[in-house]
């Protein structure tokens, strides 16, 4: 009578997984000692302009859509699910909501004693 070995059953298939959607390295270390996260919406077709952070911004979309660019790089339309970051002290080109609007998760890391800025800029100067 031969003996054959049962087939391995195979791995059951986890309940919770976990993907890497942005890995960022920042430009310098950066004592952080809070988090304040922030649930932002914009208009349907209306531009956020020219702006800078005073720090490091990270977000999510939750709906809608917007076209996100950092001043000299190409331009894309980012989607819910959609993560970016804006690098602090870096020209924000756009950040403009499309015709369906755009409500936004923000995470914006600060130092002791530091509070959220954004900068308005005008245009960017011709190259």
């Amino acid at each position: 009578m031969a003996v054959v070995a049962a087939a391995p059953e195979p791995p059951a298939q986890s309940p919770v997984t976990r993907t890497i959607v942005r890995d960022v390295r920042l430009p310098a270390a950066k004592v952080t000692d809070r988090v304040q996260v922030r649930e932002i919406r914009i208009a349907p077709s209306q531009p956020a302009g020219l702006h800078v952070h005073n720090g490091p911004v990270f977000g999510s979309i939750v709906t809608g859509s917007v076209v996100y660019q950092i001043d000299g790089q190409p331009a894309s339309v980012l989607r819910p699910g959609d993560v970016f970051y804006e690098p602090a002290g870096e020209r924000i080109a756009r950040f403009d909501a499309q015709e369906d609007g755009v409500t936004f998760l923000a995470y914006f890391l600060l130092s002791p004693g530091q509070e959220a800025e954004l900068t308005m800029l005008g245009p960017p100067e011709a190259g």
